[in-house]
């Protein structure tokens, strides 16, 4: 599918993962609905891109919230052809320890924002590229999720976390078939150590010895080469129902 001329929604897009999403694919030429709950980073970043760029806030847990950010990509210039979902938080907690067991409410938090976010924002999207005419090659649309190395090698204290991630790679080959009848692919893209906000906080030194344990490239990886894997699964018709590890040959150890 070609990116420009068409309209996306980036969930989560007012920061790290997201906003180098949002700015490649304006880039590239389509209108982009920004969809976050920081009001001032996701309005501040819509200012930044200009004309095809809107902030809506939204949570993504939050149906009516999702739906308004949908309807925001459907009336844009092309109609809503390209959804990617980079909304998550972590948590750290044993499933059970000195202190007793894990937190029931933290996982079921973690598992709401990151597995049902992300489902919601598919389950939307995916309805309104339902209503889209197909392009020359019968396809409406493409849905990317944002999953983590840590389904496959979760560390000690990730179980939340983990079961989240893990969650949205089961959901993706399902997903696809559901969807394939109507020309609508699905994607997930499993990140291993990147430079986002969440690991912005940690000290220099501490960000350097993370990108030191990754087999080469031996650094960190960088938001927009999240981005470039974005645009190149909505480009390359051939990419669905698969999780993709983006993570330098990466596997973590236990901790």
């Amino acid at each position: 599918m070609q990116i420009g001329g068409t309209s996306a929604l980036v969930a989560g897009g007012a920061s790290g993962l997201g906003a180098a999403t949002a700015r490649a694919l304006h880039a590239a030429g389509a209108s982009v609905v920004i969809a976050d709950l920081n009001p001032d980073k996701g309005q501040a970043l819509a200012d930044e891109l200009g004309e095809r760029a809107r902030f809506v806030e939204a949570n993504v847990t939050d149906s009516d919230q999702v739906s308004a950010a949908v309807d925001a990509a459907a009336e844009a210039e092309g109609g809503l052809r390209i959804s990617v979902c980079c909304a998550g938080i972590g948590w750290a907690q044993r499933t059970a320890s000195k202190d007793g067991p894990h937190d029931l409410q933290l996982f079921s938090n973690v598992v709401q924002v990151n597995l049902i976010g992300t489902f919601n924002v598919l389950r939307l999207a995916a309805a309104a590229m339902n209503a889209n005419e197909p392009d020359a090659e019968g396809e409406r649309g493409v849905c990317v999720n944002t999953a983590s190395i840590a389904a496959f090698d979760g560390q000690i204290g990730q179980v939340a976390y983990s079961a989240s991630k893990g969650g949205i790679v089961g959901l993706t080959l399902p997903a696809a078939r559901d969807m394939a009848s109507r020309g609508i692919r699905v994607v997930t893209i499993a990140p291993g150590l990147f430079d986002t906000p969440l690991l912005g906080a940690l000290p220099q030194e501490a960000r350097d010895q993370l990108g030191a344990t990754m087999p080469f490239p031996s650094r960190l990886g960088q938001p927009d080469e999240y981005a470039a894997l974005v645009e190149h699964v909505v480009e390359n018709q051939m990419l669905n129902g698969e999780t993709i590890r983006l993570d330098g040959a990466l596997r973590m150890p236990p901790r």
